[in-house]
């Protein structure tokens, strides 16, 4: 009865290992453009969380989310700034050891920015400042746009990089800033309803999280990722995907607490941090490497840390509940 219990309390841990396996095992269900259209049901399952979000959050809070000045650069310097590094420090040590399209592949990795519905979600999950994850996601991907092909080009060396900018904002906006004023607009009327059902919506974000991991999985298996590359070479790129997010995850959170920042803050600094995007990272791959007969083997890190980063960011955000329901519980006996 107890590991019944354990499992019960623990469901979403315990959903993330099942959508792996159902990912594993019916592929073609789960993949994009799969027949029940998983990427379109997540697509609507993150405009209804953003929505909800809106519907949640005070004029106030979303004020207060994006004048944290000092959270945003700190936020927009680890992903621009700290994981570039890692590749300016090791880059030699890749390329040394290991073949020249997966070294490069880090390195289009690191360049990336960050996630815009897994940032938010994770951090909602967590307890963590959301306006300040709406702001910070949103803004990561507006720079990316510009950022990551200079970054390549500075690093790799390629040329003839044209994005279309117009077409990222829209998307964008549509995918974030309409559910949320279309939120806002909505808060007189079902405000009262959301929090009467408040248990219920709070977890609409987890259950949108489980179906993005599904897919995620679906694709890379659909893709053959895991049969193109040799077992050796597999095991060492996840391993090495494995330490970077470990390594970033800890490093932003003991940079984030050196700074001062709220345990709030440093939820939100931690999952728009360390996220790099895979769905604006394989379409810019395109572009980027046009032609590339590579473009597998340059893929598999994100193909790699993308699955890494949800379920590991899943695990650290139950922490951090505990860890705010434990600093309550705290408070109030100190009363």
């Amino acid at each position: 009865m107890n590991i019944v219990n354990k499992l019960k309390k623990e469901w979403f841990l315990v959903g993330m290992v099942v959508a792996i396996l159902l990912a594993v095992l019916t592929p073609s269900v789960g993949r994009s453009g799969g027949w029940i259209h998983l990427d379109l049901l997540t697509g609507i399952g993150v405009a209804l969380v953003f929505f909800l979000h809106g519907l949640g959050l005070s004029p106030k809070k979303i004020k207060e989310g994006i004048s944290n000045w000092r959270l945003h650069i700190y936020i927009q310097l680890a992903t621009f700034l700290f994981y570039p590094l890692i590749w300016v420090i090791f880059g030699e040590t890749f390329l040394a050891y290991m073949p020249a399209a997966l070294a490069f592949g880090f390195c289009y990795l690191f360049a990336l920015p960050s996630t815009i519905s897994s940032s938010v979600a994770m951090t909602s999950v967590g307890k963590g400042n959301v306006p300040a994850a709406i702001f910070n996601a949103s803004l990561s991907s507006i720079l990316g746009i510009f950022i990551t092909p200079l970054l390549i080009q500075l690093f790799m060396g390629f040329e003839g990089v044209e994005l279309d900018l117009m077409a990222s904002v829209i998307s964008i906006a549509k995918l974030l800033l309409l559910p949320m004023i279309l939120g806002q607009l909505a808060r007189p009327y079902l405000l009262t309803f959301a929090e009467k059902h408040k248990s219920m919506v709070g977890k609409v974000d987890k259950y949108v999280i489980l179906l993005i991991v599904y897919n995620a999985f679906s694709d890379s298996v659909s893709n053959g990722i895991w049969s193109e590359f040799s077992i050796e070479l597999l095991a060492i790129s996840f391993a090495l995907c494995l330490f970077i997010l470990l390594f970033m995850v800890h490093g932003i959170q003991w940079g984030a607490r050196r700074c001062g920042f709220e345990l709030a803050d440093e939820v939100t600094a931690v999952f728009c941090g360390t996220k790099k995007t895979l769905a604006a990272g394989i379409p810019m791959a395109k572009v980027i490497f046009a032609g590339d007969p590579r473009l597998g083997m340059l893929l598999l890190p994100i193909m790699l840390y993308h699955p890494i980063q949800l379920f590991y960011c899943a695990m650290l955000a139950n922490r951090y509940v505990k860890q705010k329901e434990d600093n309550e519980k705290l408070a109030a006996s100190e009363k």
